[in-house]
């Protein structure tokens, strides 16, 4: 599946299902075909994108540090990372706050 995020403040931002998946999940949201993030939950919804991807930063950097007290080879992110997925639909929830407008997939 394929998900496209549309809002009236700016273009579409389209995301593989499993990365769309991800996100939705990080925002508090269960993956659907269609849905909305109303303006007025875009402040909240952001700061949760925010949390997730700053958490799992940590937990890159965990495993960096606990690879360096061992002695081990440092670990490499596998492909791209959460926070090179989320950031275009970031950019795109921040403009429709600011333009009060909604978000949108599947419609």
């Amino acid at each position: 599946m394929l998900y496209r995020f549309k809002s009236k403040a700016g273009a579409d931002i389209v995301m593989l299902g499993e990365s769309g998946d991800a996100v939705l999940r990080l925002m508090g949201r269960e993956p659907a075909p269609q849905g909305i993030l109303e303006a007025a939950d875009l402040p909240g919804l952001l700061q949760r994108l925010e949390a997730g991807v700053a958490q799992d930063e940590a937990h890159f950097q965990q495993a960096v540090d606990a690879a360096q007290a061992a002695g081990e080879p440092v670990p490499r992110r596998q492909g791209v990372s959460l926070r090179q997925r989320a950031w275009p639909l970031h950019e795109l929830m921040e403009r429709s706050q600011r333009a009060g407008e909604d978000v949108v997939w599947g419609v």
